[in-house]
């Protein structure tokens, strides 16, 4: 089976988050975002330029939880892909584009933070896998011990 994979994004939380309703009732989270650029120089060091910054949306549950979780200065990772669209300013047309994120976390490189792994209440994770899958599926490590083999 082939590898799938999608666009990716990496930069910094730049605005106070905004989350909103669409037409059709989904949440929507916006953010601006910024990227940093470096170049490297003929000694091999990197100097810092000046970051560009970009639009980033999320809709409905991953909305929700970008929300809760994010704050300007985050640093991220993300999933998904660009979506351009056209905008009418000043009589103008402008031709825009975000980034539309379908998965999205914190960066572990840039940022401390303690795993919950206690289960989420509502639909389980695992139902959500085909029952073909779930004999694929390695089992889930109860007590650091038994993982030692102590």
């Amino acid at each position: 089976m082939a590898l799938h994979t999608q666009q990716s994004l990496s930069g910094f939380i730049a605005s106070d988050p905004q989350q909103s309703i669409t037409e059709n009732g989904d949440t929507r989270f916006y953010v601006r975002i910024g990227q940093p650029h470096f170049r490297r120089e003929d000694d091999g060091s990197f100097s810092e330029l000046e970051p560009s910054f970009h639009d980033l949306v999320t809709y409905r549950a991953t909305a929700d939880r970008a929300f809760a979780r994010f704050a300007k200065g985050d640093s991220f990772v993300a999933e998904g892909y660009v979506r351009t669209f056209q905008v009418e300013r000043d009589g103008a047309i402008i031709e825009r584009e975000e980034f539309v994120a379908k998965k999205i976390g914190h960066d572990l490189a840039r940022t401390n933070y303690d795993v919950d792994r206690s289960r989420r209440t509502g639909p389980a994770v695992e139902q959500a896998v085909p029952d073909a899958l779930a004999s694929r599926r390695p089992a889930l490590v109860r007590d650091e011990s038994s993982a030692l083999g102590l």
